[in-house]
């Protein structure tokens, strides 16, 4: 999703741009291995969109409002690391987030991937020009989710195992944007909406793969933002937003609603 240079450059128009699974009870603390919970990922899993960051997490931005706290803060797990963060990739979780994983890890969430395909450039493009140059962006996005991202995944997974060999691994995947035939009256054409749509089912088809090739457990959020998409009329998700990094982000509802209740039916 680079994120940065999304921002960077969607800042200066975004006032101009229009607007892109079951419930289990939670998991006995006592169930997990001695080194308890740590929390990986991207900006999914950091909770950006959702406020409330931690004043040591800088551009991370990692929420209390973000499904790993919450969860933490529920279930009082033996030992809670938080190292996800904003415009995380496969290779940046494997290189920065990895050292908080040891041989007694119990239980690890991870959100990632979608930076890998280039999202932000993707959402840039779709809010910003014509539609045969977003259908362009998405379907090269789609093309490196079904080509490159597979190996960036099992190459990611592969080294949680082997730093975390006793953990229960959940892999989260990402809610589909768009509610169609919606509510939206402006912005984004139906077909540019749909083709987001269908790529994010790709890539967390891709994902969901290799989550199962490593022996993880996927748990998709598609159902829980099924009626909070953006155009449903109680978005969970922000559109293009001021400030500029929460567009396309959940919302605090999104992680507690959305990312919380699929994490903890498959924690």
């Amino acid at each position: 999703m680079s994120v940065r240079r999304f921002w960077a450059s969607a800042s200066t128009l975004v006032l101009a741009a229009a607007a892109a699974l079951g419930v289990a009870q939670p998991a006995s603390a006592n169930s997990l291995a001695p080194g308890g919970y740590v929390a990986l990922g991207d900006s999914y899993s950091s909770g950006v969109g959702a406020g409330s960051y931690l004043s040591d997490s800088g551009d991370c931005r990692r929420s209390t409002n973000a499904y790993p706290y919450l969860w933490a803060a529920a279930n009082s797990p033996s030992s809670f690391t938080f190292v996800a963060c904003s415009g995380a990739t496969t290779s940046s979780v494997a290189s920065t987030q990895l050292g908080a994983l040891n041989s007694s890890t119990g239980l690890v969430s991870v959100t990632a991937g979608g930076n890998d395909v280039g999202f932000a450039d993707v959402m840039q493009d779709c809010v910003l020009s014509s539609e045969a140059t977003c259908l362009s962006s998405v379907g090269s996005a789609v093309s490196q989710v079904q080509n490159s991202l597979p190996s960036r995944l099992s190459s990611l997974y592969g080294s949680i195992k082997t730093r975390a060999p006793k953990a229960h691994v959940v892999v989260l995947g990402y809610p589909r944007f768009y509610k169609l035939s919606g509510s939206c009256v402006a912005g984004l054409s139906e077909k540019k909406r749909a083709a987001i749509n269908d790529a994010s089912d790709i890539l967390n088809g891709v994902i969901a793969k290799q989550a199962a090739n490593a022996g993880f457990t996927y748990s998709s959020v598609v159902d829980e933002f099924t009626g909070h998409e953006l155009c449903s009329g109680d978005a969970w998700l922000h559109s293009v937003s001021v400030p500029v990094y929460n567009s396309y982000h959940p919302k605090a509802a999104g992680q507690s609603g959305g990312y919380l209740p699929a994490f903890r039916s498959a924690a």
